[in-house]
């Protein structure tokens, strides 16, 4: 329904805040701006602040762009490197895990992850928010310190149906989460940074149901192992998106969310289609799945040495991960042909600045809504069919 749609994007604007994060103050003697809307329209003023907003690249910046990215592209990666690469794929992430752990994480790596979460908080959700400012009016119930409306709460919690879950599901055997009546999936959690602030949410609301896979066992392992997990309303597993024999612990079609935030990214170009294509028959018709990765032309992009590309626009770095950088017409072809429909796609271009060394960074992120369809509720058998 579209209150259930407007709550689970309102849930996730307070849920995807990471651990420890700080609100972006104007000036100690001056209200916060609202995120997203700090433009830079004095160019003398660039570094009074960290992040500028919404920026506007000229042809000469997109094509100085073009050539840094087509200059580090000329020396690739050989082939029996590129091979060992994709086979210690999931190797390597154990490292970085551990890196989490025992609070050795760069501080740049620290600072993308907090960088992008204010951006997944402003841009992606900002619909919700709107939404939220209408519809909350009188007879609400406050959550961690948001106001929910108590019919979106009841739209989240009842089962529209009014089955209990073997009814629901037919046949399928129990499985975690099976009685639950709201389901989020987030593949590639890591250590956690977005998985406990979504557990905070979802414990004080009822009939919710959280997810999460990593490819790491590592890293699945110490999410289980925090203070804050409980089989009661999350089932963290270990899973590799690209393997399409191998099954998730929970039937196709139950999901309300899949969140694939600097995800798709780490994955070979030639194995994207068929990983977005399996976790959209996760989606149960109307289903949201929430998209953001780094765009064309970022920085990181540019910053890469010859010698370090695999392929075009798919790097690897120093420590043997991957990235590929996404523009958004690929993103809507790869999720179209999966069967899902375009809510949102955009390129968010932000500035970075480094006011001590005084360095602009252009960033460049893509972020994305797409839906399922809500025909295959009139006809289940189209659901099939298109997969």
């Amino acid at each position: 329904s579209l209150n259930t749609m407007n709550f689970t994007t309102r849930l996730f604007a307070l849920c995807l805040r990471k651990n420890k994060m700080q609100p972006r103050h104007q000036s100690n003697r001056r209200p916060a701006v609202p995120l997203g809307s700090r433009i830079l329209t004095d160019p003398s003023k660039v570094f009074e602040h960290n992040m500028w907003d919404h920026m506007q690249w000229s042809q000469e910046e997109e094509e100085n762009a073009r050539k840094k990215a087509t200059e580090n592209s000329l020396v690739k990666v050989q082939s029996e490197d590129q091979d060992k690469y994709e086979r210690e794929a999931k190797i390597l992430p154990e490292k970085r895990r551990q890196e989490f752990k025992t609070g050795k994480i760069s501080s740049e790596h620290t600072k993308i992850i907090n960088d992008n979460s204010f951006s997944l908080r402003n841009g992606m959700f900002e619909e919700g928010e709107k939404y939220w400012k209408k519809n909350s009016g009188g007879g609400s119930t406050a959550v961690q310190g948001y106001v929910y409306n108590k019919n979106q709460v009841k739209a989240l919690t009842e089962n529209p149906q009014g089955k209990n879950c073997g009814e629901e599901l037919g046949k399928v055997e129990s499985f975690p989460g099976c009685d639950a009546t709201y389901r989020i999936l987030e593949v590639g959690c890591g250590a956690g940074n977005s998985v406990f602030p979504i557990l905070k949410v979802l414990c004080n609301t009822p009939g919710t149901f959280l997810y999460c896979c990593d490819f790491a066992s590592g890293a699945v392992e110490l999410v289980k192992s925090h203070s804050s997990y409980n089989s009661a309303w999350c089932s963290a597993f270990v899973h590799d998106v690209c393997d399409d024999a191998l099954p998730y612990p929970f039937p196709d079609e139950i999901l309300d969310v899949i969140l694939l935030v600097f995800v798709l990214s780490t994955i070979h170009p030639d194995r994207m289609q068929g990983a977005v294509n399996r976790l959209a028959k996760l989606l149960k018709p109307g289903g949201m799945l929430l998209f953001r990765d780094y765009g064309r032309y970022d920085t990181a992009q540019l910053r890469f040495k010859k010698g370090h590309c695999l392929s075009e626009n798919f790097y690897v770095r120093g420590d043997g991960t991957r990235v590929y950088f996404f523009t958004k017409d690929e993103v809507r072809n790869m999720f179209n042909l999966a069967g899902l429909t375009e809510v949102q796609n955009l390129v968010d271009r932000r500035l970075q600045v480094n006011r001590k060394k005084k360095v602009k960074m252009q960033r460049v992120w893509i972020q994305s809504k797409f839906q399922k369809p809500l025909l295959s509720l009139h006809n289940p058998e189209e659901t099939t069919k298109r997969h």
